[in-house]
């Protein structure tokens, strides 16, 4: 049995943020496949693992850890890499780590999914999640145009964090070389690290069957 055990599935953004973690740090991980499209996160038996009823959930020994920032954090700690040497470089991570949940992930993940999976096309609720995350994905532009990671030299969990959904960017219809091109190269030296793996190859579930 592999020292954590990750509840995944291939589509998930935050998920693929733990799996990430664990996989560049070259951890002894299984992935255990959560059901999300036929309802296994809405059942009793998985709201006994998180009463949230989201994937990701770490299991790690007899810690069972829940939300993609506190895991990344634990993790950090645990395994010693992409975490901060100072109380400063902590609070810097801490900063991204929050704008990415707040202001990245929540749009960017939801205008994916309808477009993607909902298959919503433009109507004015995509229209007004596409203006908050180009909003978003325009700050992390700009920060990105002057660090070659987000925080400095180096990556880190806020990296981590905040390219959880960009590898999806054809379902979601950005052209990074086009819209947010510093983004773009971020993306690829992300690529280039030993061990990083597209999610749709690191996590189980993909592609989805036929409806």
């Amino acid at each position: 049995m592999a020292e954590y055990r990750l509840y995944c599935f291939a589509q998930s953004g935050n998920a693929y943020k733990a799996a990430l973690m664990l996989a560049l740090s070259q951890a002894d991980w299984e992935a255990r496949f959560v059901d999300y499209f036929n309802g296994e996160t809405k059942t009793p038996a998985f709201r006994e693992v998180n009463e949230m009823g989201e994937v990701p959930v770490l299991e790690h020994g007899d810690q069972r850890l829940c939300q993609s920032g506190v895991i990344l954090d634990y993790l950090a700690e645990r395994l010693g890499r992409f975490g901060g040497e100072t109380p400063e470089q902590r609070r810097e991570i801490l900063r991204w780590l929050l704008f990415d949940n707040h202001k990245l992930t929540s749009y960017t993940a939801t205008l994916r999914f309808m477009l993607a999976f909902g298959k919503a096309g433009d109507t004015p609720v995509t229209r007004f999640l596409r203006d908050r995350s180009n909003v978003a994905l325009g700050t992390l532009d700009a920060r990105l145009a002057e660090h070659d990671f987000v925080t400095g030299a180096a990556p880190t969990i806020a990296d981590i964090s905040l390219c959880g959904y960009l590898y999806f960017n054809d379902e979601f219809d950005v052209v990074w070389s086009r819209d947010f091109p510093a983004i773009g190269r971020w993306l690829e030296r992300i690529a280039a690290m030993p061990g990083w793996a597209h999610p749709y190859d690191l996590m189980p579930g993909h592609p989805l069957p036929a409806s």
